[in-house]
């Protein structure tokens, strides 16, 4: 199970990375709420990209080699789940906090949590 949820994120993450470094500005006006977080800045949005790269790189790495590649999956994990530490610090000081950790809970949440469950249980013993 671990394995497939790491495909999958493999995936999403880089093809989100792609849509942010070859699609910027289309990738900006789809994304819900991103718009609210202020002008469209390409520079911004492409170094965020390269991260999402660099995420699923290390989510391919550990799908290649699980117990050389699990260092790159803690990796991996902490930029997902300081990223959604973000936006929970972000919805805390919203007008609607609810609404807006309900809207980011597919794309940012689940792939931080599922990250972190990952690492937790295929560590290397």
């Amino acid at each position: 199970m671990a394995r497939l949820v790491s495909l999958i994120l493999m995936a999403v993450l880089g093809l989100n990375g792609l849509a942010m470094l070859f699609a910027s500005f289309w990738w900006y006006d789809a994304v819900p709420g991103v718009i609210a977080t202020g002008a469209f800045n390409p520079h911004f949005v492409r170094d965020i990209g390269m991260a999402y790269l660099v995420t699923a790189g290390g989510l391919g790495w550990f799908l290649a080699r699980p117990t050389q590649g699990w260092p790159a999956l803690v990796g991996s994990a902490a930029f997902l789940t300081l990223h959604a530490a973000i936006h929970v610090f972000d919805a805390s000081c919203s007008k609607d906090a609810v609404a807006t950790a309900i809207r980011d809970f597919p794309g940012v949440y689940v792939p931080a949590l599922a990250t972190l469950w990952i690492a937790f249980a295929r560590r290397p013993a």
